[in-house]
């Protein structure tokens, strides 16, 4: 019969050797599924994928000329191609595009926002537009009564 270590395919400490916390750590995080907490930037959620509807509702276009080029694949435009356009007017392959929106909401090229199917993601960008403004606003008043 098999010894613990060797049936798990480990080997025991060698003498004044310590054990790696950090590995037990990275352990303990994906046990209790902590990464989603700790991937978060300064309390900014990760984005999540664009919603079905305004992918569906995206342009398709047919290239007349050839001379620009896809920023996914840097591969030119060919006359006749389908490409997609983003509301900010970038246009992509399908193939480049439709994958990057499946996890992410935003433009490839300028990180333009596409609405999402995640509630809570909304109101969190809802919210964090009402501060950016509300700082706005006691600057103008503050730059009003001390200027």
């Amino acid at each position: 019969m098999a010894d613990y270590f060797s049936e798990m395919g480990w080997r025991e400490l060698a003498d004044g050797e310590q054990p790696n916390h950090f590995l037990h750590l990275a352990r303990l995080f994906r046990d209790y599924n902590m990464f989603e907490e700790l991937n978060s930037l300064n309390g900014e959620k990760l984005p999540p994928p664009a919603s079905k509807a305004s992918v569906e509702a995206l342009i398709d276009e047919k290239i007349t000329q050839d001379g620009h080029q896809c920023p996914v694949c840097l591969k030119d435009f060919l006359t006749g191609d389908v490409v997609k356009i983003m509301p900010c007017k970038h246009k992509f392959h399908p193939e480049c595009l439709l994958p990057w929106l499946s996890k992410t909401n935003s433009c490839p090229l300028c990180r333009y926002e596409l609405p999402t199917d995640d509630e809570d993601y909304e109101a969190w960008k809802k919210e964090k537009k009402r501060a950016k403004e509300r700082e706005t606003d006691i600057e103008n008043l503050h730059n009003s009564m001390f200027s």
